[in-house]
């Protein structure tokens, strides 16, 4: 099987290596194949010895051209009986959503998947696996704005938006982009073990366990107002006012509806109670505040319209999967403000 030059270096006397492949269709997204790629390379150096075998798969002879414009060369190409990968994973491309697959390609990877241990995706690359059969019932996720397009196209899977990376059985599926890295890393340590896959994070300068879910990064917000004109002056209203109270009761009076009837009615054109809706809107605005990295919690909390500092930090928890000062931390711009003296700048 193929081997890099430097795994032969490493195999000799070795146990025998698992056989990584990874698919990459025209247009792939080249972080989705280079990042778990080198994960698993890195695992190879930290355990002196070719745990993984590497392949890169195409569709076609010829070179692979990227999103990015840049060309791959695949060591195998789709075709014929499917191998026995040990693991076999399906790099995204953008609009990779909108295409519909080759019968072909679909029936082949169906069947490399039923000879691999274990199989999945990366990114948008969950698509190219519905297509063929692969998410029926299955948990899945995806990168956070084709999650819901993922929902839609492939119903009898259950699509976990927040998740980094979900392990259903033998599927393996990860967010966008650099959630392949995470995963690559998770099926290390699945394989090699805990202290192995420290050591691949600690190289390459990753976290070994990404705090919070996918949706921190999400830039979607709650979207555009829905539902009926007076309905939709009361999402704009709330947006515009996040601090203010939006009891059921008073904004139910803004439309000159009984509270009841408002309730139900938001529900039914919006797909949110009035409650959830506020409460996203005042995280969102909360996230905004955090990521100028100015005010303190308390400051935040009050100016979005929670209670305390304790009932904003129990929404990100439940919304985010992490704490305002976590998200702080992560995510707030830290650029100076002045600029760097003499002579500390770049000529």
């Amino acid at each position: 099987m193929y081997r890099t030059k430097g795994e032969e270096a490493l195999g000799a006397g070795s146990p025998a290596a698992r056989s990584v492949a990874v698919l990459a269709l025209p247009g792939v997204q080249l972080l989705d194949v280079a990042g778990p790629l080198d994960v698993f390379a890195e695992a190879n150096i930290q355990v002196g010895h070719a745990a993984y075998d590497l392949a890169l798969v195409g569709t076609t002879p010829g070179p692979i051209e990227t999103s990015s414009g840049r060309r791959l060369v695949a060591d195998q190409v789709v075709g014929g009986d499917a191998p026995a990968f040990d693991t076999l994973l399906v790099a995204g491309a953008p609009h990779m959503h909108l295409h519909e697959a080759d019968p072909a390609l679909c029936g082949w990877l169906a069947a490399a998947a039923a000879r691999a241990r274990r199989y999945g995706s990366v990114c948008s690359g969950a698509f190219l696996l519905g297509q063929a059969g692969l998410l029926d019932g299955r948990r899945i996720t995806t990168h956070w704005a084709a999650a819901e397009a993922l929902s839609h196209r492939f119903p009898q899977a259950k699509v976990e938006a927040d998740a980094i990376s979900v392990f259903d059985g033998p599927l393996r599926t990860a967010a966008g982009v650099t959630a392949g890295l995470d995963l690559a890393l998770a099926l290390v340590e699945e394989d090699l073990g805990n202290e192995v896959a420290r050591r691949v994070a600690a190289q390459l300068v990753m976290f070994f366990k990404r705090g919070g879910g996918q949706l921190q990064f999400s830039r979607r917000g709650i979207g555009l107002p829905a539902g009926r004109s007076a309905l939709q002056e009361v999402q704009r209203w709330v947006a515009a006012h996040p601090s203010e109270n939006h009891s059921v009761a008073l904004l139910a009076a803004r439309t000159g509806t009984s509270p009841r009837h408002f309730a139900r009615l938001f529900r039914a054109e919006t797909g949110l109670t009035p409650a959830a809706f506020v409460e996203a809107v005042r995280i969102e605005a909360a996230r905004r505040l955090l990521e100028e990295g100015r005010a303190a919690t308390k400051q935040v909390a009050a100016e979005c319209g929670f209670r305390d500092a304790d009932t904003l930090r129990r929404a990100f928890l439940r919304r985010l999967g992490l704490t305002p000062g976590s998200y702080r931390d992560r995510h707030a711009d830290r650029r100076e403000t002045e600029a760097p003296p003499a002579s500390d700048r770049l000529s």
